[in-house]
């Protein structure tokens, strides 16, 4: 039996890099001018030490300084192997009395995921062994920040290279205008033909007219989903595009824990799920809602957040579950939090999958000198 192993420490790093010009991308929400990521190390007393990815919020050091203050105070001395008594600490003390505070549960999430490295590297297994799964290959589609607002020319080019390199499954960034956002889906549609699986996602873009004439359209151009036409907040705008056709609406990448995606699944009207699990409370939460949305039929296709941290514990989920659907390829331009911070993360095989590492816990290596050298910066990620 594998003693406890108590929580020495649990540290926040806050990093951030500038974009290059020929890496910025225009979505809804702005054009990218860098990136933000928190990285959590917990270590135990005994020598055992996990990395996980705390989402940014934009606003990387506010989420840390959470991390190397409240939650730090919280779990240190607890035993790093108990991922559910940790989890019921921080619910109770931050998140129950308090609100669903979105930065607590970010914070929480990346704790989480590290304390799930430990355990792994603990026993020498993968993370994909100790959630039940099996190694097994993984639909990926091409996500990430990339695929912005361009011209169809441009846009056909970045496809091209994406389909050429075994992507079968390709998410467009609409929610610029209703004319363009249609001329780059039938320009992506006719050159590529239908075995292409084409998703689109507004990034809460849309007004309810802008999906009341827009729904009909996807539909003829075989789009997957539509993903965030709005706010996730706004049930009431989901509830009437609903009726406007048989469209699958996405959302769930901003729900935080179970108790959020409750609401989600039991209305019925979302149709595909997307917990992140550097946002929705770690591992330990994401895999209550898989099952969850399982006693509900309902897929999951995680949102993927920026590091190779989140990447590599994403496709371990979904080598774990019963309903479990695409993983989002982050095919950004120099993403140095997938490149360089960490070892690769995941490779694509000829069939469009992506495969668990089969490596103790996440199955990472971190280079912590890399955010020595890459200290947060301050200011929006979007302009």
């Amino acid at each position: 039996m594998t003693k406890p192993a108590q929580i020495r420490d649990a540290t926040a790093y806050p990093s951030s890099f500038p974009l290059a010009a020929d890496a910025t991308v225009t979505l809804g929400i702005g054009r990218t001018v860098k990136r933000d990521a928190v990285i959590i190390k917990v270590s135990t007393e005994d020598g055992l030490v996990g990395f996980g990815e705390s989402h940014h919020g934009r606003c990387p050091g506010a989420v840390a300084h959470l991390v190397n203050t409240t939650l730090r105070q919280l779990v240190v001395g607890m035993d790093a192997f108990d991922v559910v008594g940790v989890w019921k600490r921080i619910y109770k003390m931050q998140l129950s009395s308090h609100g669903m505070g979105t930065a607590a549960a970010m914070a929480m999430s990346g704790i989480d995921m590290a304390l799930w490295d430990i355990r792994g590297k603990a026993v020498g297994w993968p993370l994909y062994r100790l959630f039940g799964g099996s190694s097994r290959p993984i639909p990926a589609y091409a996500g990430g920040v990339s695929l912005g607002y361009q011209e169809p020319g441009l846009l056909l080019e970045e496809v091209g290279a994406l389909v050429e390199a075994g992507y079968r499954a390709v998410k467009l960034r609409v929610g610029d205008t209703r004319h363009r956002d249609l001329e780059r889906v039938a320009a992506v549609r006719k050159t590529f033909g239908d075995d292409l699986t084409i998703l689109v996602d507004a990034n809460t873009g849309y007004s309810v007219d802008d999906t009341r004439q827009l729904i009909p359209e996807f539909e003829s151009y075989g789009v997957g989903w539509l993903e965030e036409p709005f706010p996730d907040h706004d049930r009431r705008s989901y509830a009437l595009a609903a009726t406007f056709g048989t469209l699958p609406l996405a959302s769930g990448e901003n729900r935080y824990t179970r108790f959020e995606f409750s609401s989600l699944i039991e209305d019925g009207i979302v149709q595909i799920l997307q917990p992140d699990l550097s946002k929705t409370g770690g591992p330990t939460e994401a895999l209550r809602i898989a099952a969850m949305a399982s006693a509900h039929k309902m897929p999951i296709h995680p949102h993927t957040s920026i590091t190779g941290l989140n990447m590599a514990a994403t496709i371990h989920f979904l080598a774990s579950i019963d309903n479990g659907g695409y993983f989002e390829a982050d095919v950004s331009k120099n993403n140095w939090f997938r490149d360089e911070l960490v070892s690769q993360p995941y490779t694509l095989d000829a069939e469009g999958c992506v495969h668990p590492i089969d490596k103790p816990g996440i199955g990472l290596e971190v280079d912590e000198e890399f955010l020595v050298k890459h200290p947060v910066i301050e200011g929006p990620a979007y302009v």
